[in-house]
């Protein structure tokens, strides 16, 4: 679902209703749709379970979706494991993300993650699995981010991230310079939050010799070893706030080598 558009919501029981988008993010995966249905129907919403963190190993889940075009299936899994980290589409990483061994095929990526109690604990988005097919892990966003993007998506009509203006080397290449923690500054943005900020990128000497640039190793008194530190603290970041554009910006000033 990528922008506004139109679509044809079905269920079980004998009904059909116009629906409009309002957006949609986090590569895809997160959608919000406004639903125009029969006042003689009842849709009752899903449950939200209250938190992440009260998502534990080992805990029954259900997994639901139209694996194959197969409408309306539900498999039964646990949760193997919390705090994940998946690659979005675009290359940016998700965290916290949940692992679980419920049967996620094609057709199940948006899917509800359910616990025993029928409340959303998370989506269902990804697999790990060379062939394509299901080998017992899955992957699904968690609650506590569904909550933030739908959020924005309905206010902004896209998940809105805070942005820096910067581009940084990746890990790889940082410890292959001997940098043990923080990340490199290769170039920043002109007119940028970072080059306000004082920030300076990676440049070369005459003699074509690499200058290494500003290193960030802190921001907002969280240490940054690593790119995923930096983007877990911009995702927890309000975009327009303070702690974005004022607070953030110099602590990282102070936080540099």
């Amino acid at each position: 679902m990528a922008g506004p558009t139109s679509s044809l919501t079905s269920q079980s029981q004998p009904m059909a209703a116009g629906g409009s988008g309002a957006g949609s993010g986090m590569a895809g995966i997160v959608a919000a749709e406004a639903v125009q249905v029969s006042p003689t129907v009842r849709l009752a919403p899903l449950s939200l379970c209250s938190s992440s963190a009260d998502i534990v190993v080992g805990q029954k889940v259900f997994a639901i979706g139209n694996p194959f075009g197969l409408d309306h299936t539900l498999t039964v899994g646990v949760v193997s494991g919390t705090g994940r980290e998946i690659q979005s589409i675009s290359g940016r990483p998700i965290q916290d993300v949940i692992q679980t061994d419920a049967a996620i095929n094609p057709g199940n990526s948006g899917g509800p993650l359910l616990d025993s109690g029928g409340c959303l604990i998370g989506i269902n988005t990804a697999i790990y699995s060379p062939t394509g097919a299901n080998n017992g892990v899955g992957f699904a966003i968690p609650v506590d981010i569904v909550k933030s993007s739908v959020g924005q998506i309905i206010q902004y009509g896209k998940v809105t991230r805070p942005m820096l203006g910067i581009s940084f080397a990746p890990d790889m290449s940082s410890e292959a310079l001997g940098i043990k923690a923080g990340i490199l500054v290769l170039s920043a943005r002109e007119g940028g939050p970072a080059w306000k900020a004082g920030l300076k990128g990676s440049t070369r000497d005459e003699y074509g010799r690499l200058v290494l640039g500003d290193i960030i190793t802190a921001v907002n008194g969280v240490k940054i070893k690593s790119s995923s530190d930096l983007y877990r603290v911009l995702d927890k970041a309000q975009v327009r706030s303070e702690g974005v554009g004022g607070s953030l910006l110099k602590e990282m000033s102070n936080s540099v080598k």
